[in-house]
């Protein structure tokens, strides 16, 4: 497992530091573009969300169709061409225009479909810590080396280091990333609107959207907040990201140990809630550097809970054969939500302050919380694997969420609190 899941967390958190390396400063530099003001910044903040939104289930859905490393390639190729164009715009349009681009590789789900599809998913839990680890040491090392490599380089230094890791992606993904495997599906796919409206996947799909939001918007706030209003020097902006991510790294550490493996996904995912509307509350009241510092610090560690665990949650709601397509539907939902706390980030920035941005967002935050404490925990979700099975016997059987053949067997995915794994054997008569 390990020999597939590197390769293919590299492979993504690459992707995502193409991503996260602009994000500190973008909204810094970006204000000195021919035509830029603070609402087309906010836009370029969260704009290439607009594409990843409209492509990512059409990519899923590829990729369950022909393949995930023949349309993860085409998307890393898209992702390049957009990071060469924003690494020579002069002006805000045209930076725009590349952003677009950039999130027209909207290969995240085929990504995280992938590592699904080479790991068991009592081992999913496991793998995706590692693969969010990986996003979110792409995380902690962008949020460093921003401020520093676009203060010695300029801003389109950040963008032709984006567009190279992406090419040296391409070759692991033919040299190390093993052949794809082949399943073999007993139950028909669900239509399409279920991957929308089921009560689980659209509970995961709004949190996906907060949680980007969120981050969209501070990333627009943080550094003109800091830099603009609160005199902070811009040139040791990378010294209050450093500190936010060494607390970060300590709660990724945490949600891995105790996400999947100890069952506690669920509780996680509301704690990091809770430090969000701490956070955002902070900001609106903050009047100092120092507790704005430690807001921002409160808002990095909830992020860092919530991101080795998500993507894995997700997962557990959909069926294996429509993993790439329900995991497009869930990126579509994040990355909408990039763009609206992009967007919305940057106007309230302009109109108003700080203070009606971190409200606002903060009230939206507490009902997220009532929102996630109807999501069923995913731990009560289990797995059989067998050498040998009738599946037809289990057709109608309460409990049984879906079968399947892979190349090492047979599998039977269950709800534990309906029926247990004697009964299900039972069934099959073992």
């Amino acid at each position: 497992m390990i020999k597939t899941v590197l390769p293919l967390s590299f492979i993504t958190a690459s992707r995502f530091f193409g991503l996260f390396i602009v994000l500190p400063v973008l909204s810094l530099y970006a204000l000195n573009l021919k035509g830029a003001n603070e609402l087309l910044v906010g836009f370029l903040v969260g704009g290439y969300a607009i594409t990843q939104m409209i492509l990512q289930v059409p990519f899923g859905a590829l990729s369950d169709k022909f393949g995930r490393k023949s349309t993860m390639t085409f998307g890393l190729v898209i992702f390049i061409i957009g990071s060469l164009v924003c690494a020579e715009a002069s002006d805000i349009y045209t930076m725009i225009i590349g952003r677009l681009i950039q999130g027209s590789g909207a290969v995240g789900a085929v990504a995280t479909a992938m590592i699904s599809d080479f790991t068991p998913e009592e081992k999913r839990g496991h793998a995706m810590a590692i693969m969010g680890g990986m996003i979110g040491i792409a995380f902690s090392i962008s949020m460093v080396l921003s401020p520093i490599l676009s203060s010695k380089f300029g801003l389109a230094s950040l963008f032709y280091l984006s567009a190279l890791l992406c090419v040296f992606c391409i070759i692991l993904l033919y040299t190390v990333v093993p052949k794809e495997p082949k399943f073999h599906h007993h139950d028909a796919k669900v239509a399409f609107k279920t991957l929308i409206i089921q009560k689980n996947l659209l509970i995961m799909n709004i949190t996906n959207l907060m949680q980007k939001m969120l981050m969209s918007a501070a990333f627009v706030a943080i550094p003109l907040t800091l830099v603009k209003t609160l005199g902070y020097a811009s040139d040791k902006l990378w010294i209050v990201y450093a500190a936010s991510m060494v607390f970060g790294f300590v709660a990724m550490g945490l949600a891995g140990f105790l996400g999947d493996g100890k069952g506690q996904s669920k509780k996680l995912l509301l704690v990091g809630v809770v430090l969000f509307i701490i956070a955002y509350m902070g900001f609106a009241f903050s009047g100092s550097v120092a507790w704005f510092i430690v807001f921002v610090v409160v808002f990095f560690v909830g992020f860092n809970l919530h991101e080795p665990i998500m993507q894995s949650c997700a997962s557990k709601f959909a069926l294996s054969s429509q993993k790439g397509a329900a995991l497009g539907v869930f990126n579509v939902f994040g990355y909408g939500g990039s763009f609206l706390g992009g967007v919305l980030g940057g106007y309230f920035l302009h109109k108003f302050d700080i203070g009606i941005l971190a409200l606002a967002f903060g009230i939206l935050s507490v009902l997220w919380f009532v929102l996630l404490w109807f999501l069923t925990d995913p731990k009560i979700f289990k797995n059989l694997y067998l050498k040998t099975a009738n599946l037809d016997a289990l057709d109608g059987v309460c409990g049984i969420v879906e079968r399947y053949k892979n190349q090492s067997g047979f599998v039977v995915k269950y709800n534990s609190t309906l029926i247990d794994e004697n009964e299900i054997k039972r069934r099959l008569g073992l």
